[in-house]
């Protein structure tokens, strides 16, 4: 039995733990998980806003006091939904544009400037989002004023503002920036920079090193513009093809149930996986969480997995922590389940993750795995047939079970009873499994203290 496990481990490492490994170590991946973090703060302050918006539905009693008072006001109180979700894309670019600048700095030891990698790649992707139109041989931007379409010199304006600058831009503003990036490092590396003396102040000596870079970058984007425009496309339409088809297919129950095996398969061999598998997927939640405030009913959107899934922590481990905090006979699990309370309350499992340990245990691998898909499940299908309401709303993830969905989706109080469901569905799978992983660890205190004795 024991061989069997450590072959399953090792399969593990081999073909999962490897490559995804190497994934996540990857320049542009980690910047783009620097991205996404940055991006939180303000998504968060812009949700909470809206969901202030929507208490009235919640609350049918307060209608008639928000017309009288705070809807008077809400095109100003607002705008901090609209320039954060309204700017979501420009967000992204300019925070991967920085982070990844950063990191090919430190750790290739190159002289260059997260800010310079940030101006670059909103540089790259302003130049991008104008609609051009090649007609008789004569490039122009697209006009057209209708009562449906708003696009004056090629700027498609929509409720918020620029439409591209929103959620359907975040992967051209990915892309945008890796490609601004990069060519900012090639002319550093061929020393295709204009470098002034020491003396010169640091803003001033910044700004003229972007200088050669900033002319590569117009270049580059401006041919690849006219080559995609003579074919009547943009690169808006090209990246829409593959990463509308991952938007897709992360939307489907199979897609969100493969999410959750890669992110605890990881973990069973000692790699943080929602760490890796979220930062990937981040611009997907984040564009969905737009797309549900403005009525679309998507599982798989912001905090959708720490509201629903993951309550305690990865594994969706919260019950199960009280459970060996109170009722388990080992002395081990006892005290690993009062120290790693607290922090469960506030989905962090880290203390029991390591600490019983679930990686590398055989014993509590197929729950670890399980669990969280059910839980997951539960929310998806309640969601997908409209049980709930769908989350519309950014909550920090570290929320206790319950309140992250109930202000997650605007107010629902059958959001959180299911979050509640989901988190017993967790446990109940658990169960079994940990009162064998306890019963083996009193004999083995038993037969310590036995030989203590001898």
């Amino acid at each position: 039995m024991e061989n069997e496990n450590n072959k399953f481990f090792d399969l593990m490492e081999k073909y999962l733990m490897g490559p995804l490994g190497k994934i996540a170590q990857l320049k542009v991946v980690r910047g783009i998980m620097g991205a996404g973090m940055a991006t939180i703060p303000f998504t968060i302050v812009g949700s909470m806003f809206l969901v202030f918006n929507v208490l009235p539905l919640t609350f049918p009693f307060l209608e008639n006091f928000f017309n009288d008072t705070f809807f008077r006001f809400s095109d100003l109180y607002m705008l901090a939904n609209a320039t954060t979700m309204g700017l979501l894309a420009l967000y992204f670019n300019v925070s991967l544009g920085y982070e990844y600048a950063q990191i090919i700095s430190e750790e290739d030891e190159l002289e260059i400037s997260g800010l310079n990698g940030a101006l670059l790649s909103m540089f790259a992707f302003f130049m991008t989002i104008p609609e051009l139109l090649f007609d008789n041989g004569v490039v122009n931007r697209v006009t057209e004023l209708t009562e449906e379409v708003n696009v004056v010199g090629g700027w498609r304006i929509g409720a918020d503002g620029v439409e591209r600058l929103g959620t359907t831009g975040i992967f051209v503003g990915i892309v945008m920036a890796i490609i601004a990036v990069n060519l900012y490092k090639l002319c550093v590396v061929k020393k295709l920079i204009i470098k002034l003396p020491a003396e010169v102040p640091a803003g001033v000596s910044r700004a003229f090193t972007a200088l050669i870079p900033a002319f590569l970058v117009a270049f580059v984007v401006l041919i690849m513009n006219g080559i995609l425009v003579v074919f009547n496309t943009d690169i808006f339409r090209m990246i829409q093809v593959p990463f509308g088809f991952v938007t897709e297919l992360t939307n489907t129950w199979i897609g969100v149930m493969v999410i959750y095996f890669l992110v605890h398969a990881l973990w069973l061999v000692g790699i943080h996986g929602a760490n890796i598998i979220f930062a990937l997927i981040t611009p997907i939640t984040l564009a969905n969480l737009a797309a549900n405030a403005a009525g679309a009913n998507i599982p798989l959107a912001g905090e959708f997995n720490n509201a629903f899934v993951t309550v305690g922590g990865s594994g969706a481990t919260l019950l199960m922590t009280f459970f060996i905090a109170f009722l388990a006979k080992s002395k081990q699990l006892q005290a690993i389940g009062k120290a790693a309370m607290v922090p469960a309350l506030f989905n962090i499992n880290e203390p029991l993750i390591f600490g019983l340990p679930i990686i590398y245990n055989p014993f509590l691998a197929i729950p670890f795995f399980l669990a969280p898909m059910v839980s997951a499940s539960i929310a998806y299908f309640a969601i997908s047939f409209e049980i709930i309401n769908p989350i519309i709303a950014l909550m920090p993830w570290p929320s206790p079970v319950g309140i992250g969905a109930f202000i997650g989706t605007g107010g629902d109080w059958l959001a959180a009873i299911v979050a509640l469901v989901a988190a017993a569905s967790a446990f109940l799978i658990y169960y079994p499994f940990i009162k064998i992983y306890d019963k083996k660890l009193v004999r083995q205190e038993q037969g310590e203290a036995l030989q203590d004795q001898v």
